[in-house]
């Protein structure tokens, strides 16, 4: 059997993958055809029902829970992780409020916690990631909300952090900050989901087990990212919760869907998040 399968060329996901698209685990008989694209692509792609598996932003899940629900595998999920709202200089929150401020997407979770923080910022700029920091740089805007590696280079570029978006959540709430999950379509056989999860959990836990093993891979989609940041990003994003939610984990994914559907930031889900337990 043959499943689309989107992700991001970042090193979280190519580390995780890794395993599962050149066959060095048990794939239970499914192959995949990938799809590369960044994040906010990713979500278009989503939403334009084109993938049978893919990452997902958190925030966009949010509108698609009729089509696709969430693996227990595969997600950036944990602390001190989340997006940074950067800027030249220091800004007040009147001054952020006034502020063009550059997002990676609408659908983002970064844009979903920014949103969260300052619900009256209304200057948002769309553009690719990996674009954001130079935007701030050059005065396009005056501000930007950076994700990915960007947050390790930001300082060294002289740029300041005005706030924290995922330390933001966390003190205000307690849980741990989801940004991204793996999910599957509904319309698929319950067999086949819990199929794809088992196997990509298999892949994450090879991962870990021999992480110089997708280190081309990795390598080859970082482009001209340094080794120690490809590193970095890797060790930030993911950790025992991509391996599996577990209670923790889906109960901060709940949690958020719960605080958000209650400020009305985003639609109740019209059915449960999770993968259904097997018949």
């Amino acid at each position: 059997m043959k499943l689309s399968l989107g992700f991001s060329p970042c090193p979280n996901d190519t580390f995780i993958f890794d395993a599962l698209i050149h066959h060095k685990v048990d794939t239970e008989g499914l192959q995949f055809e990938v799809v590369l694209g960044d994040v906010e692509a990713l979500n278009q792609s989503a939403f334009a029902g084109e993938l049978d598996i893919t990452k997902l932003s958190y925030h966009a899940f949010a509108y698609l829970t009729d089509t696709y629900c969430l693996l227990d595998a595969g997600s950036a999920l944990g602390n001190n992780c989340g997006p940074l709202l950067i800027a030249p200089k220091p800004l007040s929150k009147a001054e952020v409020l006034n502020s063009s401020i550059a997002i990676p997407g609408k659908y983002t979770t970064a844009n979903f916690l920014l949103g969260y923080a300052y619900p009256d910022a209304q200057r948002k700029v769309e553009m690719l990631f990996a674009d954001i920091e130079n935007a701030v740089l050059t005065g396009a805007v005056d501000a930007g909300v950076i994700i990915h590696e960007n947050r390790f280079t930001y300082q060294q570029k002289g740029l300041v952090k005005i706030l924290d978006l995922g330390e933001h959540w966390e003190h205000r709430t307690g849980m741990p900050i989801p940004l991204g999950g793996i999910v599957i379509r509904r319309d698929l056989p319950l067999e086949v989901q819990h199929r794809v999860n088992r196997v990509l959990r298999r892949s994450v836990e090879f991962a870990f087990a021999h992480p110089e093993s997708s280190l081309s891979f990795v390598r080859a989609h970082a482009q001209e990212m340094d080794e120690a940041v490809m590193y970095q990003h890797i060790e930030l994003y993911v950790n025992s919760y991509t391996v599996d939610l577990g209670a923790r984990g889906r109960a901060a994914v709940q949690h958020l869907f719960d605080v958000a559907a209650e400020q009305q930031m985003i639609p109740e889900a019209g059915k449960g998040l999770f993968i259904p337990e097997p018949v």
